[in-house]
């Protein structure tokens, strides 16, 4: 594992051995391994493969994976007054107001099982959801966040997201780029016709990475100039990204995390 560059002022960590060990591997990485009274923070792009790796330091590290799907799924299926405020707002496809997500995201950083640190999967998206996460971060004692940035090329990430079609019968997800499968339009597994998303279509995902790029740029400027972020090479293969995710969780631990 090496530091392999910058990318818009941002550090870039890349495996330089296949055969490596991954530096935080499941059957040994606990919480008490990992920076305690952390925020971990994953940012990137539809297609870049935040969602996965964040679960997986997550689970790894024995820490919470937090994202505000699930945080408002949770809270609507609990039947917390949150829940039924924001309940009609999301049925009727609207935009949750941010002074009811960042009392959500205040609410669910007080449980007990965040005490020890966890992992944002995409939040925050805009600057101000940022600027006042570090408020709520600072009062719950947990300092500076790490800030992972998943870089990817839009050339590739077209190609994931386009290229992705799904079983209509039992869900297995393949990219005809990437991973096709034996039979064109088949499903390996039980013969369903395989069937592309809306949204994966290359016209709408370029309008997706284009909208993303507009909201995410000053945040991640905002993180580079606090000195909190750091960037991952996410075109490389999966385990690839977890050893670099792990040399970053390792450097984290001697980091101030004080603001």
């Amino acid at each position: 594992m090496h530091w392999k560059g910058s990318v818009g002022g941002k550090r870039v960590y890349a495996p330089t051995c296949r055969g490596a060990k991954m530096e935080i591997p499941a059957n040994t990485c606990s919480a008490e391994t990992m920076a305690l009274n952390r925020a971990f923070i994953f940012l990137g792009p539809p297609g870049a493969g935040k969602g996965t790796q964040s679960k997986r330091i997550a689970q790894s590290c024995g820490v919470a994976h937090l994202s505000t799907g699930d945080m408002f799924r949770d809270a609507i299926g609990c039947g917390t007054e949150l829940g039924r405020v924001v309940k009609p707002i999301m049925e009727r496809g609207d935009l949750v107001p941010d002074d009811l997500v960042m009392k959500m995201v205040e609410e669910r950083l007080a449980q007990p099982d965040c005490a020890r640190g966890f992992v944002l999967d995409g939040f925050p998206r805009t600057l101000p959801q940022a600027e006042r996460l570090d408020r709520i971060l600072e009062v719950c004692g947990f300092g500076k966040p790490v800030v992972v940035d998943f870089w990817v090329s839009p050339e590739t990430l077209v190609r994931r997201l386009s290229g992705r079609w799904t079983c209509s019968v039992g869900g297995e997800i393949y990219n005809i780029y990437h991973a096709p499968p034996k039979v064109p339009g088949i499903c390996d597994h039980d013969g369903g016709k395989l069937v592309q998303r809306a949204d994966d279509r290359s016209e709408v995902v370029k309008e997706r990475l284009a909208a993303y790029e507009c909201q995410t740029k000053p945040l991640a400027e905002y993180y580079r100039r606090r000195g909190v972020l750091d960037a991952v090479d996410a075109s490389a293969s999966m385990e690839e990204v977890s050893r670099a995710l792990g040399k970053i969780v390792k450097c984290a631990e001697g980091r101030d995390g004080h603001l």
